[in-house]
């Protein structure tokens, strides 16, 4: 693979650089106009409708971890871990499963 001179790296950050910036300002101009708000709402919508079920399968899923994982947090906000690992050490055995610390 070649190697890039420190003069070619500084061109093409300057390129991105100016690259990103006209894109702002485009958008800048853009954001505010009717036509791309609808556009982006319209977007957004068939992501929605399309991706449902997807979500809806992730959250059955992680059920168990996302309840075990609210239930820890719930403890340890009020300094009562001990309670947690006492009461319910089927969530903390879950927890610990998906790497969340205890």
């Amino acid at each position: 693979m070649e190697q890039l001179s420190d003069e070619r790296i500084k061109n093409i950050i300057n390129q991105y650089e100016r690259k990103r910036m006209k894109e702002k300002e485009r958008y800048e101009l853009i954001r505010d106009t009717d036509d791309f708000k609808n556009k982006n709402r319209e977007r957004a919508r068939i992501h929605y409708q399309v991706n449902k079920e997807k979500k809806k399968e992730k959250y059955d899923n992680n059920r168990d971890f996302m309840n075990s994982r609210s239930s820890y947090y719930y403890y340890k906000k009020r300094d009562k871990l001990d309670i947690f690992k006492e009461k319910y050490p089927n969530k903390v055995k879950t927890l610990l499963e998906n790497n969340i610390i205890i």
